[in-house]
């Protein structure tokens, strides 16, 4: 007997975290059957590649998901919002990459590696993936949680321009294009000055030769959005809907791959030795550490990967139960489609044998 090969549709194909994944799709085993590509009315009609073989890019209508088994949303929240519930009234089994469905309480937020029994409870026939800096997190934290039951994490992000779109990347590089070979960055306010306020494109301030303590949107008291998100997330994701979550989010000037530094707090405690063995063997993630050596991960060295990297742990001079340890995960893979593709895929080996 071998499995029914389901149907699949990637909304918003000719995006960024689309165009990961018609890679992902190229690359991993072949397990779906006719795949549709759909994007907006401007996008439709394109020719991509995906599994070597040419498709042209359907635009989104109600029609488009007629016959379609699962459907894979890699677009902006409120676009989700309008068109996921009806590709699920339709029969498809919704992947959400969006922030529209993550905090319902009747729909699952998954990572494989960390839950992955949640993905079978969806009462609206949608599961929900995490925002990309929860991700970089959440695969090393669940893994030492599973063993030693964490209570309480500190959270300081440094988060790539692509989090905010193309937009954040072309902001980038026109930035880095104009204060290169200059003395900008000696003198207050003179990468502000020469950039002007219109060339901060999505960010509150200069990102070249800077950082930018703030991600998201105001959430109140002084909270953003994206620092809410990894509390909510993380506490939903492990099913500790008390623990105790503070992040601090940046965003850096490096284009793909998100970091943390992480100050992790323990119901028991932990000894290193023990730490690396659950991380060097946890799914999903890779321990690189050694500083002495110069071995601890970096975004220039993780970009494009699909694992999280973890490095620099230790033990708390403080706490005997508290763990600090950085991190490093590809906001585009991992964060985005690599997740969604992987619980696509644990949805598909549901379909009956025939």
């Amino acid at each position: 007997m071998t499995a029914r090969r389901p149907s699949l549709a990637v909304v918003g194909a000719t995006g960024a975290a689309g165009g990961v994944m018609l890679q992902i799709l190229s690359q991993h085993a072949d397990v779906w059957g006719e795949v549709k590509l759909i994007a907006s009315p401007r996008s439709a009609g394109r020719k991509l590649v995906v599994r070597g073989e040419e498709s042209e890019v359907l635009e989104l209508s109600e029609d488009v998901f007629d016959g379609v088994d699962v459907a894979l949303f890699l677009v902006p929240g409120d676009v989700a919002e309008r068109w996921a519930p009806i590709a699920a009234a339709k029969g498809a089994v919704v992947v959400d990459d969006s922030a529209a469905f993550r905090m319902a309480s009747d729909v699952p937020l998954v990572v494989p590696e960390v839950n992955p029994h949640a993905v079978r409870i969806r009462p609206r026939g949608i599961v929900a993936s995490p925002n990309c800096t929860t991700l970089s997190l959440i695969v090393a934290i669940g893994a030492l949680h599973a063993e030693f039951g964490v209570r309480e994490l500190i959270v300081s992000s440094y988060q790539a321009v692509s989090a905010a779109g193309r937009d954040g990347v072309a902001t980038l590089r026109e930035q880095l294009a104009t204060v290169a070979g200059t003395e900008l960055g000696t003198r207050p306010g003179d990468v502000r000055r020469a950039l002007g306020d219109a060339g901060n494109g999505p960010f509150a301030a200069p990102v070249a030769l800077n950082v930018v303590p703030w991600a998201g949107t105001g959430a109140g008291d002084g909270w953003s959005s994206e620092e809410l998100a990894i509390r909510e997330e993380c506490r939903k994701i492990l099913d500790l809907p008390t623990l105790r979550v503070a992040a601090t989010c940046v965003y850096v000037p490096v284009v793909a791959t998100h970091s943390m530094s992480v100050h992790a707090r323990f119901e028991s405690e932990v000894e290193v030795d023990r730490a690396h063995e659950i991380l060097a063997t946890a799914p999903g993630v890779v321990l690189y550490d050694n500083p002495a050596a110069g071995d601890f991960p970096t975004p220039s060295d993780v970009v494009g990967t699909d694992p999280t990297w973890v490095g620099r742990v230790r033990r708390s001079m403080d706490d005997p139960r508290c763990l600090e340890l950085f991190v490093c995960g590809d906001n585009l893979r991992k964060g985005a489609a690599l997740n969604v593709a992987q619980i696509a895929e644990s949805v598909a080996a549901e379909f009956p044998r025939v």
